[in-house]
């Protein structure tokens, strides 16, 4: 017997949904909203969840991975809109294991809860069978449901011989997890090679990935060993794959297909044993339809594809990102270990992060070299741009008018923006208004303490404290 939750706000799909689990000899439950459904996810035990997409506290699919990190890891069944393929797609696309439209016989719904249990039970079997293996991610930090999708896939991918693509936005970490792959496979004692196709040369790409003999061109002196053969056991990473010239596809191709090429100038081909990984930022699927990227190689590299959210889809990570950088360059750099404001790790949070994962490395390492010796980071530490950004965004979205002596910037008619120099002070003083009041926090309220931690004198604390009009608390 199974247990099967149903999400969804209309009583008669619950109910009949309910009934034909029932029929199966499972056990089920039913929930109105997204978070009921979240709730009873955390807490029982479930095997297969029934989700529709269009709920009163949201879209189901934006909780699908949420649902699928939930302690016993259900399935998921998307229920789409009567002859929706968009929204099947979609489900498809998000990670669900099936979808079904609403509407459709109780004798199609029974077969598909029947596969989708099947398939489970040989899942879960396979996984007890071969035990609890921890996976090496080093240097990927965060727990987040859709981070450990990826990692999730990473576990497969590492275990098979499969040509790998990952696919995200500049900065998300497309080489750790590549180096990831590498490391929990079969391979990992062996070389891990990596090819920054969007640097190669156009005129020695061939020579760079396949090596030269003696004298097969003008400056080739000595005979050189090529990439492909310097990965022969181990894996060959193809960084930013996209740049690859059109010309190299096509032999790259066959050396794919045939682990076997001939170095420039060379009368014998050679092997090479070499599991394949590839990363873009780019859409390569858009650039086979316009001829830019072979459409046949594509489909050799993606037997596997990780998809990498960017850090903003990734935000219950930072604070365990912020706190494991923190460390490691207060350890780089012989300071000791610094705390945080909450202010500072809310505006890391509310920050868009479009470097992703290495912008936001860079931030915390040039935010601990700069704060030096103090012991709290506050969010005055952080860089200029980012705390304007953010101040900006938060005027922006705010749901009511603020009081007049806490406005942030002057009434703007739609279409302009404010002088520089009003904006410049706006933002001057609210982060100034700000620092004060997590200064006077952190210290207690103790004006010595306030005194030794920002540097200011009494005098000039005090004086601020009163042109911002914050008092101390009894």
């Amino acid at each position: 017997m199974a247990k099967i939750l149903i999400i969804d706000d209309e009583e008669t799909v619950c109910e009949s949904m309910a009934l034909i689990g029932r029929r199966s000899g499972h056990e089920t439950s039913c929930a109105r909203t997204l978070a009921a459904g979240l709730e009873l996810a955390n807490t029982g035990a479930f095997d297969l969840v029934f989700l529709d997409v269009k709920l009163p506290d949201g879209n189901g699919l934006e909780f699908l991975p949420r649902l699928t990190q939930a302690p016993s890891r259900p399935d998921i069944i998307i229920m789409t809109g009567y002859g929706d393929p968009q929204g099947a797609e979609l489900a498809i696309n998000s990670g669900a294991w099936d979808y079904i439209e609403k509407g459709c016989s109780a004798k199609d719904i029974t077969l598909t809860l029947a596969r989708a249990l099947e398939y489970r039970k040989q899942k879960l079997t396979l996984a007890g069978a071969k035990g609890v293996v921890a996976l090496k991610r080093e240097n990927i930090v965060g727990n987040s449901a859709s981070l450990n999708a990826c990692l999730d896939q990473v576990a497969c991918a590492a275990g098979s011989e499969a040509g790998v693509l990952i696919m995200g936005e500049t900065g998300t970490g497309k080489e750790l997890f590549a180096r990831a792959v590498h490391q929990n496979s079969k391979r990992a004692d062996k070389q891990f090679v990596v090819v920054d196709c969007a640097s190669l040369p156009e005129t020695l790409v061939e020579s760079i990935l396949f090596g030269h003999d003696k004298g097969a061109f003008t400056g080739a002196e000595r005979a050189r060993e090529g990439l492909v053969a310097e990965a022969n056991g181990g894996t060959l990473f193809l960084d930013e794959v996209g740049e690859l010239p059109l010309a190299t596809q096509k032999a790259f191709l066959r050396v794919l297909q045939e682990r076997r090429f001939r170095p420039v100038g060379s009368p014998r081909e050679i092997e090479s044993d070499f599991r394949l990984v590839a990363a873009t930022n780019r859409d390569l699927n858009a650039m086979a339809q316009a001829g830019d990227f072979r459409s046949d190689l594509l489909f050799r590299l993606s037997s596997v594809v990780i998809n990498l959210p960017p850090l903003r889809e990734r935000r219950d990570d930072i604070k365990e990102l912020a706190r494991y950088y923190m460390d490691k360059f207060c350890e780089r750099n012989g300071l000791s270990p610094k705390g945080s404001c909450p202010e500072f790790m809310a505006t890391l949070m509310a920050y868009s992060w479009p470097g992703n994962i290495r912008e936001f490395i860079n931030t915390i390492e040039r935010t601990v070299i700069s704060a030096r010796e103090e012991p709290v980071l506050f969010a005055q530490h952080l860089p200029t741009a980012i705390r304007a950004q953010v101040a900006q965004s938060g005027v922006g979205h705010r749901g009511a008018p603020p009081a007049a002596e806490e406005q942030s910037a002057p009434p703007a008619v739609e279409g302009e923006l404010p002088r520089l120099n009003d904006f410049r002070e706006t933002i001057y003083a609210k982060a100034e208004k700000q620092y004060l009041a997590d200064l006077m926090s952190v210290a207690r309220n103790d004006i010595p303490a306030a005194c030794r931690l920002s540097g200011l004198s009494q005098s000039r604390l005090y004086a601020l404290l009163k042109t911002h009009e914050l008092h101390r608390s009894p």
